[in-house]
């Protein structure tokens, strides 16, 4: 059974759905999400369509994927509602062909994973910038109320040993002559780009920094250390770990990384970005991938990875986020990182009339 169709899912969509309802900002709305097949732009997509089915929030939703016959079986239940579209277009080449005024845009396009930096820097560099920029006069154009774009934590780059933890007004370090500082330098740039177009074309945008995301809906071909250490752990396997594992950093379950950006939609202050993290989710890898191994009831392998793989990894060893300032406006993560995780691999493992509440 696919994860997006298991009850713990179908659930963690409604509680979400429930909250944009009392909410009433996205009711009788047009929104744009990019990057739609991705983990938290599909989790988007599903929260919106469930409030529409169920809460009959009549809000419009474009849907925007590069992958057309993957998106169709994904979206497959949505694709004769008519207040669904989905749009196949690549943001760096492609005009949008979309003619009515847009409430909402949700960038959330972007390459996220190792492999990707480093097989693909130039296009990792161009959707974060070029794509953005595109998008941002698409929204300017059409009228959009609120632009909403996923930064990461990876724009703080490494810790300079000056504070323990990352505020959104910290700079960080990133030595941008490198092959892996593609992903962040050009994630910095979009947030540049939002606060060019604020400026200049009066659009209001909110920036949501997302700490490392995980969940049920990785895809298959996602590099991220979590997303291996849970595919493997979902077939039984030994968790390989291909660094010492000292690094030590924040993450954010899906469920909690959409819940935080629609409630930004809402209460987000104009201009300003939020640190989004899970709930006692900072760890290390190497107790990460533990964690994952002992789900599994297998062990941790060390092994050295190879220099294309090396070259995509992050160089940060210490990368916690403050959410404080999203926390003042009122919203709280709900899933702890062993909760999430829980979730994910029994998500992907058992059938869901064999699965008791967690």
């Amino acid at each position: 059974m696919e994860y997006y169709k298991h009850r713990l899912y179908l659930k963690e969509i409604q509680q979400i759905a429930e909250n944009i309802r009392k909410a009433g900002t996205f009711t009788g709305k047009t929104v744009l999400v990019t990057g739609a097949r991705g983990l938290i732009g599909s989790e988007i997509v599903d929260v919106l369509m469930y409030a529409n089915n169920h809460f009959a929030m009549n809000c419009k939703v474009y849907a925007n994927i590069r992958r057309a016959v993957e998106a169709e079986k994904r979206f497959a239940s949505y694709l004769n509602c008519n207040n669904f579209t989905l749009y196949n277009a690549d943001l760096n080449v492609d005009e949008f062909q979309i003619q009515e005024n847009v409430d909402f845009v949700i960038h959330a396009a972007s390459n996220t994973h190792p492999l990707d930096y480093a097989e693909k820097p130039i296009e990792t560099i161009r959707t974060n910038t070029v794509g953005t920029d595109h998008i941002l006069k698409f929204a300017v154009e059409h009228n959009c109320k609120r632009f909403l774009f996923l930064s990461s934590v990876e724009v703080y780059g490494k810790n300079r040993g000056n504070t323990e933890i990352f505020a959104e007004d910290d700079c960080g370090d990133i030595d941008c002559n490198t092959l892996r500082a593609g992903y962040p330098e050009s994630k910095r740039t979009g947030e540049a780009l939002c606060r060019a177009y604020h400026t200049e074309k009066k659009l209001d945008y909110v920036i949501a920094r997302l700490a490392r995301c995980y969940g049920p809906g990785l895809l298959p071909q996602d590099t991220k250390a979590v997303s291996q250490f849970l595919k493997r752990a979902t077939c039984r396997n030994d968790i390989i770990i291909k660094s010492e594992g000292k690094q030590y950093y924040s993450y954010v379950y899906a469920a909690d990384a959409a819940d935080a950006v629609l409630f930004l939609a809402g209460y987000g202050e104009n201009g300003e970005a939020y640190n989004i993290k899970g709930k006692d989710s900072d760890i290390t890898l190497h107790r990460l991938a533990e964690m994952a191994a002992g789900w599994a009831g297998t062990k941790v392998v060390y092994r050295q990875p190879e220099k294309k793989e090396a070259a995509g990894y992050s160089r940060a060893e210490k990368a916690i986020l403050n959410e404080q300032k999203i926390r003042k406006l009122g919203w709280r993560a709900k899933f702890s990182l062993e909760k999430g995780m829980e979730r994910t691999l029994r998500m992907r493992t058992e059938r869901s009339d064999d699965l008791n509440e967690i």
